[in-house]
């Protein structure tokens, strides 16, 4: 027997953080650079074991006797570890496997397990995504977890990863509304909370990484995937962003940022389009949200993005992953490879002659795992023995994945248990998933029918009425089909009730408004119709949006549309609700509309939340995060255009239309009236923070919510700048004839951008403010400054 003696230490400067503290939530906070962690000098933990110790009396998973636990020791030092390894036990952490590979009839292999995991594992793809159950998927990754301390030569730890986008992509957990209603909340402190439910329910099935949030920025309402992220705006997105990596990773589960970078900006608005955009855009707005979640949160994982940005497929390029991110982003964490993306290198954009390639260009720019499977990957061994790859290489990306799972605290502890699994979800989760489901509601327009006024009659109709599967997102689990292996599918996803095998119904809006009111059958006999329109997501043929389903038209269905004049036509006053992922145009709704409302994809709560916004239970306090165009040839009409832009010289509009959307990003009414005052903007400079100060008034006849947003103009700029900038936001809500006077502080580096020299850059001048109806302009002094952009400071932006 040999004896080994591993040696912990703080690595402040690489991200290796000490677990040493007595405060085990420390040990599950993740990555937070060097806040909230020991010191260096806090000393040395020191362990060892026996390798090859044998404990009486305890029988493995083949009634062998087991070696010593060797996770049981509280941290690792990685370089002891790393030198450790075989060149094969290294590769082996660079990859995944599908869980549904280690199954035979459903159940897991042992022999499956020694295939695919004798020389260790980086990370096991979707157990409960899988459409397993809490509890089955707790006792899996506890039994593979042991067969690895067990069976295999170092006993490294596994992480089990999960989607994670609107709740726990899996059966029994909580589906919040998807990112795009979220982001019309206006309220990250509210989505703080949702993540932190569906973090802790993601720790409970045993996923460690949590493959959200999507921090794509969306300006092309013709892609699918709009639905999942936080909107058009970066700062809007940032701070979406923040607050979920922080919610997320309080639990002691790894956000993974995605998609690095400009997903969401491709050509002709198509999934996996090629990218076209200049350095400053790539920085300043789609880099944005990145880089706020890394220095404000402590974003542990990043995913790349599938496209090509200009010519230089994401996954294969250095200068992407290893410039942008690592050198001028400041990451540290670990990369992994979005889903096969890998593969594309020379199955999609040909810049790889074969797999072998494939794997070494990724893995050269900074890919540090591929998921979900270990394929390309598995043929990096022999191309370091051939001397095509360098080995140094390799340990850099299995030292990262080692930090990651030091990090996470799995060497400490790798087991979860079912009791929180049996537990995973409460009364309150439920009461959380209702409200943000009626946060994320906008009305867009109202003649005075909404509220709906107690004792009305409703005819409640349209396809969107009684169907509670078109209230999820496409990576909710009800929204998706659920393959375990090659043309194997678990369910066709026909009712969300039977897939989520689940007791609770789930509320559509006909069944939770018919708790209110009474239903009649025929539109004519009833005080006020609700027509609930849209499309539903996922990522089927069948499905309108999600991932896969881009559109060239904006519109409604025809069908939909006639339904719509149809029911009007009768006097009725007809109140449209919008159910879907896609921003429609909806100018042809219009005439037709006594209210128009848009409600996204709420979610498990959403039938109720959606009643208790149009009864005015809840005030209609919802924003728009993008623009609703009137139609499709708008494209690219998103704010922030440049000084001189968004218009058509010189005649402004199109020659049959308006440039100006239908309704604005930023665009909801409310059921109360509000009034803004007193507006005081203390001027700072380019180094100091700027102090602006507004007094609001409810000045309606009830509670309610308004979000106050700030938007700059920088004058004059040494580059093209927008001529809206949103700075800060506030959602605030006061009672009828209440009035609350607001602070905002806000870094001078909240006016930087990147200038001629690609440097990060605050320019002295005057810069006017624009807050409600109220317009003010100040001057900022001193000289250029170039602040850190990683910093936290230039980000962050106060109130109270």
């Amino acid at each position: 027997m040999q004896a080994i003696r591993l040696v912990a230490a703080c690595y402040p400067s690489d991200g290796l953080q000490a677990y040493a503290s007595a405060d085990p939530a420390r040990r599950s906070l993740g990555v937070y650079r060097d806040r909230e962690y020991p010191s260096c000098d806090q000393g040395r933990v020191v362990t060892s074991f026996d390798e090859d110790l044998e404990i009486a009396g305890t029988a493995g998973l083949d009634g062998t006797p087991r070696r010593a636990a060797k996770a049981e020791y509280s941290v690792t030092e990685v370089e002891a570890l790393l030198g450790r390894m075989t060149l094969e036990e290294k590769c082996a952490q660079l990859g995944g496997v599908w869980y549904s590979a280690l199954l035979v009839e459903g159940q897991l292999s042992d022999e499956l397990m020694e295939q695919h995991l004798s020389q260790g594992l980086g990370q096991i793809t979707r157990i409960a995504g899988t459409g397993f159950d809490p509890v089955p998927a707790a006792e899996a990754i506890d039994r593979i977890q042991r067969f690895l301390e067990e069976r295999t030569r170092l006993a490294i730890p596994v992480i089990a990863h999960e989607e994670a986008l609107t709740g726990l992509m899996g059966p029994g957990a909580t589906s919040f509304p998807q990112a795009i209603g979220l982001a019309s909340t206006w309220d990250p402190e509210l989505v703080e909370q949702v993540a932190s439910v569906t973090g802790r329910q993601v720790r409970a099935v045993g996923g460690r990484l949590a493959l959200a949030p999507v921090l794509d920025i969306a300006r092309d309402p013709r892609w699918g995937r709009l639905e999942e992220t936080y909107g058009e705006d970066p700062e809007l997105a940032s701070r979406m962003g923040v607050a979920y990596v922080r919610g997320m990773q309080g639990q002691g589960v790894h956000a993974c940022g995605k998609h690095f970078v400009g997903h969401g900006t491709t050509l002709g608005g198509l999934n996996h389009g090629q990218v076209v955009l200049g350095p400053r855009r790539l920085r300043d707005v789609e880099a944005a949200p990145f880089r706020a979640a890394i220095h404000e949160a402590g974003l542990a994982t990043v995913m790349n993005a599938y496209n090509d940005l200009d010519g230089l497929p994401i996954v294969g390029s250095p200068e992407i992953m290893n410039e942008l991110l690592r050198r001028e982003l400041a990451f540290e964490g670990c990369v992994v490879a979005d889903y096969y993306s890998v593969n594309d290198l020379d199955g999609l954009h040909h810049i790889a002659a074969d797999r072998e390639e494939a794997a070494r260009l990724a893995l050269q720019a900074g890919i540090d795992v591929e998921l979900p499977s270990y394929d390309y990957y598995a043929t990096l061994p022999r191309q370091v023995h051939a001397g095509r790859v360098d080995e140094e290489i390799v340990d850099r990306a299995c030292r990262r994945v080692l930090r990651e799972k030091a990090a996470l605290g799995l060497f400490h502890d790798r087991y979860v248990g079912t009791v929180a699994a049996g537990e995973i979800e409460s009364p309150e989760d439920l009461d959380l998933a209702r409200r943000a489901a009626a946060r994320s509601i906008v009305l867009l327009t109202n003649d005075g029918t909404l509220p709906l006024q107690p004792g009305l009659r409703l005819a409640v109709l349209g396809p969107s009425a009684d169907d509670a599967r078109n209230l999820y997102g496409d990576y909710s689990f009800p929204g998706r089909s659920i393959h375990i292996g090659p043309n194997q599918v678990v369910s066709d996803v026909v009712s969300p009730n039977d897939l989520r095998r689940i007791a609770r119904p789930v509320p559509t809006p006909r069944s939770a408004l018919r708790d209110r009111f009474e239903i009649a059958d025929d539109v004519a006999a009833a005080d006020v119709a609700v027509v609930l329109v849209g499309g539903r997501s996922g990522m089927s043929e069948e499905d309108t949006s999600g991932e896969f389903r881009d559109a060239s038209d904006l519109r409604l269905p025809p069908e939909q549309l006639a339904l719509i004049e149809q029911t009007a036509a009768t006097g009725v006053p007809t109140v449209v609700v919008a159910i879907g992922g896609r921003a429609h145009s909806l100018s042809e709704v219009l005439p037709h509309a006594a209210a128009l409302v848009m409600a996204w994809l709420p979610g498990d709560e959403g039938g109720r939340g959606l009643a208790d916004v149009l009864t005015g239970d809840v005030d209609a306090g919802g924003r728009l995060p993008v623009s609703l165009l009137h139609s499709v040839g708008q494209v690219g009409g998103y704010p922030g255009h440049h000084h001189g832009g968004g218009r058509s010289l010189m005649y402004g509009d199109y020659t049959d239309g308006p440039v100006t959307p239908l309704f604005p990003f930023g665009h909801g009414l409310s059921y109360t009236t509000w009034s803004y005052d007193d507006v005081a903007v203390q001027a700072g400079s380019t180094t100091e923070d700027i102090r602006i100060d507004v007094t609001l008034t409810n000045t309606g006849d009830r509670t309610g919510d308004e979000v106050v947003q700030i938007y700059a103009r920088d004058e004059l700029a040494s580059v093209g700048r927008p001529a809206r900038l949103l700075v800060a936001f506030r959602r605030v809500a006061a009672t009828s004839g209440e009035t609350v006077r607001l602070r905002f502080t806000i870094p001078a580096g909240r006016l930087g951008f990147h200038g001629t020299d690609l440097r990060f850059r605050v320019e002295p001048g005057d810069v006017t403010f624009l807050i409600g109806p109220t317009a003010t302009t100040v001057a900022v002094a001193g000289e250029v400054a170039h602040p850190d952009p990683n910093a936290v400071g230039p980000f962050t932006v106060r109130c109270t």
